[in-house]
């Protein structure tokens, strides 16, 4: 497992070569984490359009701080709540496909949430499947290579970002 967070040089140097020097959008995502007695989990989600494994993640609204609109979209996505943490975990890029089939290069801020609260209904219930799963199995069901360094560093110590 890595003990440090990717850089913001190698970070900024992957968006350059998959992206060029178009503009990134921001998005926010939360790391869903709880601590079992056995070691930490992490709650993966489907995403919607592809079934892989994903985070949930979305679009900041006006004026929202960034780590409260991680914990909305965990809400939102996942039926999560719980304690956000204001502390980033690091941050990845990809490109989003939009229903018109451009292709938006996005920098996403991940902020990690210890969970709490766990909804047996919420609003995107029917379109996503949930599930907790132990650091390497998120490492390895995860797509996004930037995004599975940022999951290991922070559970090589989770609650560093309390």
């Amino acid at each position: 497992m890595l003990t440090r967070a990717p850089t913001n040089n190698h970070l900024g140097e992957r968006v350059r070569r998959l992206f060029g020097t178009a503009p990134c959008r921001l998005q926010v995502a939360a790391l869903p984490w709880r601590d079992t007695g056995n070691g930490v989990e992490i709650m993966l989600i489907t995403s919607r359009d592809t079934g892989r494994w994903v985070l949930p993640k979305g679009w900041p609204e006006a004026k929202e701080p960034l780590c409260e609109a991680a914990a909305r979209e965990a809400g939102e996505e996942a039926g999560l709540r719980g304690t956000v943490s204001h502390l980033e975990a690091g941050r990845y890029f990809y490109a989003k496909v939009l229903a018109s089939g451009e292709e938006v290069p996005c920098e996403v801020l991940v902020f990690p949430l210890h969970v709490d609260k766990i909804a047996d209904r919420w609003k995107e219930k029917h379109s996503r499947t949930r599930r907790w799963v132990n650091c390497s199995e998120a490492v390895r069901m995860i797509n996004e290579p930037d995004l599975c360094q940022i999951i290991a560093y922070f559970c090589a110590d989770p609650h560093k970002f309390s």
